[in-house]
């Protein structure tokens, strides 16, 4: 009898990888964008984004959100095994071993933690490492006992604004620049509660699996309907900073483009209304696939607006 090839060769290692990271398409852009938007809006100037403190920096915020996703891939996989469009996460993590992806996501975040460093020292811009260190501690926060802050309502959705949209574009801006104005400011935290919003959207399809395991999700509390119409609330919020940072930073004309592309998130995000209750939850797959590409384009041009304007 010919032995069937197993995932323990290297092509099936790398997919597996992959999969307990979340590369699935279009997250890796949306991480990007989240990983630029600091230093687009602090440097104002395209050759500026390919200074070494940039690059350093957009590797650091790119190494510490996917280790956040290895290490709540570990911590949640019976819920992801309960969840349909996570199984496959599931076994990729099972087949890995908890012990290996505790690894990545300990060395991941560690070389984001040196590289902050590294770019504090090299720009004298101490609130680089400041953010760095804040964000990692937020990621390892959510995840462990006993302060574990995924089971802790609207803290939850907010704690990952502050990790994944925020907090990057804090340490990103500060390798270019000792002084964040006001503006900046207020397009950061819009920014900041958009990628909230969209944290809020993105537990809806979980809500079974959370439940099931004792993960008491807003989701979970509040029913379908309410979190997504919650999650547009949000995302109205955050698009209301952002339209006023952008507004007293490149005036009426560029603030009405960014709340343009800022009202695709809520769009998209009530979208998935029709059809969706707790008991015919939306696919993570075809909101990834058909809800997430618009806001993909969304963060583009929020990430090319500043050096367009300048």
């Amino acid at each position: 009898m010919t032995a069937t090839p197993t995932r323990c060769e290297p092509e099936g290692r790398w997919r597996d990888l992959a999969r307990v990271h979340r590369l699935e398409y279009p997250l890796p852009i949306h991480y990007l964008c989240y990983s630029l938007w600091g230093a687009c809006y602090g440097a104002g100037a395209g050759e500026r984004l390919i200074d070494v403190p940039v690059l350093l920096a957009v590797m650091a915020n790119l190494l510490s959100p996917v280790a956040m996703n290895v290490l709540n891939g570990v911590i949640d996989v019976r819920t992801d095994a309960r969840t349909p469009d996570k199984r496959a996460a599931a076994a990729a993590m099972r087949r890995l071993g908890a012990g290996r992806a505790l690894w990545w996501a300990a060395l991941e975040m560690a070389l984001s933690l040196v590289l902050g460093a590294v770019i504090s020292v090299w720009t004298g811009h101490w609130l680089a490492i400041t953010a760095v260190g804040l964000m990692v501690a937020l990621h390892v926060l959510y995840n462990i006992e006993p302060v574990r802050l995924k089971r802790r309502g609207f803290v939850n959705p907010v704690t990952l604004g502050a990790a994944f949209g925020f907090l990057p574009c804090v340490v990103s801006c500060a390798a270019v620049r000792a002084d964040i104005p006001i503006s900046l400011w207020l397009i950061f935290a819009g920014l900041g509660v958009s990628v909230t919003g969209r944290a809020l959207w993105w537990m809806v399809p979980d809500r079974a699996g959370d439940a099931a395991t004792g993960v008491t999700t807003l989701a979970v509390r509040h029913g379908t309907h309410r979190t997504i119409l919650l999650s547009g609330l949000v995302a109205l919020f955050g698009l209301g900073l952002l339209g006023a940072g952008l507004w007293l930073r490149y005036g009426p004309v560029w603030a009405t483009v960014g709340m343009a592309a800022g009202v695709i998130f809520v769009i998209g995000q009530l979208a998935v209304l029709p059809g969706a209750s707790d008991r015919a939850l939306p696919s993570s797959a075809r909101m990834r696939r058909r809800n997430m590409t618009p806001m993909m384009a969304a963060n583009v041009v929020l990430a090319a607006l500043p050096l367009a304007a300048r």
